[in-house]
């Protein structure tokens, strides 16, 4: 079973892990610092499913490599409670925003849904709340589903009114799909807006792919697996 909570694909990161045996009243993500890793995101495609609304996920060319330590081996933290677990993310979060403000001016944040929402809590407290430069966030997503922003399903609906709603994170730097469009035309919308966020640095570029970076993309897994 896949079990993960974070993973980062910048220069530090969180990278996706495997655990063949259960987990029970424990929290655990994949830590690591490797330099270079990447996330090749530029072509959404668009996934449908029978159980749930469409979903739009962000195709990576090719697959994203496994992000390691400098010496090759993933770090496997585990928390004794989830209030823990969200500590511990604020913290790194906050390190990781600090980082790449001073070295690039942009912070640049891809979420997705679930319970992974509510685990970034402790970002809307102090001192997070009032030290983060949250007028330099950019913020993604990793996949949504074609529902109007207001619809229950809607990813962008459970990150607003959860946590970028109570964050000052600057509406124009929230890059969620565009609801007024059919899917394919809403993951080609997606798709120009990235490009031009790279052409202005704000997302950054892989020297080596020439693919988006993106510094911390968060990933969650629901207790049915998925």
């Amino acid at each position: 079973m896949n079990l993960a909570s974070t993973v980062s694909p910048g220069s530090i990161s969180i990278p996706l892990g495997s655990i063949r045996r259960p987990v029970s009243r424990s929290y655990v993500f994949w830590k690591s610092v490797p330099a270079g890793s990447r996330f090749p995101l530029l072509r959404p495609r668009v996934c449908k499913s029978s159980r749930t609304p469409e979903k739009l996920h962000l195709k990576a060319h090719p697959p994203m490599a496994a992000a390691t330590t400098a010496k090759g081996e993933p770090k496997l933290v585990v928390f004794g409670s989830e209030e823990e677990l969200s500590e511990s993310l604020a913290e790194y979060v906050s390190r990781l925003s600090e980082k790449f403000v001073e070295e690039r001016g942009a912070f640049t944040l891809v979420l997705s849904g679930g319970s992974l929402i509510k685990t970034l809590r402790k970002l809307m407290e102090p001192p997070y709340l009032c030290s983060t430069k949250w007028s330099r966030w950019h913020v993604f997503w990793v996949d949504e589903r074609v529902v109007p922003k207001d619809h229950p399903d809607s990813n962008y609906k459970l990150a607003y009114d959860a946590f970028l709603s109570k964050v000052p994170i600057l509406p124009g730097n929230v890059c969620a799909i565009n609801d007024s469009l059919s899917a394919e035309a809403a993951a080609e919308d997606y798709e120009t807006g990235l490009r031009q966020l790279v052409k202005s640095e704000v997302v950054a570029l892989s020297s080596e792919s020439c693919f988006p970076k993106f510094d911390l993309i968060l990933l969650g897994m629901g207790p049915d697996g998925h």
